[in-house]
């Protein structure tokens, strides 16, 4: 299974496209849609090479997916990409998301841990909350969640 062009531009929309390095919250060097591999301050690139890392970025999270043994449905696996692409493969295998997953939880039980997901260092992100709740809502394949007055709260 491939990441869809509704999941890659859930991802575009997310990280938004900086041709130009910078911090992300976390402190790490970013630049193009997220991309942080051998990235430099001061680097700047076209918006053809962002492009080429997005595609690049996601590969090893659909290789990790589509490992699994699930028969994910489309919106499902463009969830996760979305998700594993901010968070990071080692907090996709590690989370209890993952074992949800695994068990074969409801979907409700799925994105009940993903939405939790809203840190970058010790502080809550509004942008994190918004993109929790657009990529547990493509996973349930319907509108569950919603950010209100910074709190995430089930509809």
């Amino acid at each position: 299974m491939r990441t869809s062009k509704q999941g890659m531009d859930l991802i575009r929309q997310s990280e938004g496209l900086r041709l130009k390095a910078y911090l992300c919250p976390a402190g790490v060097p970013t630049i193009g849609y997220g991309h942080t591999k051998d990235v430099k301050m001061g680097m700047h690139i076209t918006e053809s090479t962002a492009e080429d890392f997005l595609i690049e970025d996601i590969a090893p999270i659909e290789r990790i997916l589509n490992a699994v043994g699930i028969n994910f449905r489309q919106e499902q696996f463009d969830a996760l990409v979305s998700w594993t692409f901010n968070l990071g493969q080692k907090n996709l295998i590690n989370s209890t998301m993952m074992k949800r997953i695994m068990a074969n939880a409801s979907d409700e039980e799925i994105t009940d841990q993903m939405v939790k997901w809203v840190y970058a260092g010790k502080q809550q992100m509004e942008g994190l909350k918004t993109r929790r709740v657009k990529e547990a809502n493509m996973f349930l394949g319907y509108e569950r969640y919603r950010v209100d007055k910074g709190i995430i709260i089930k509809i």
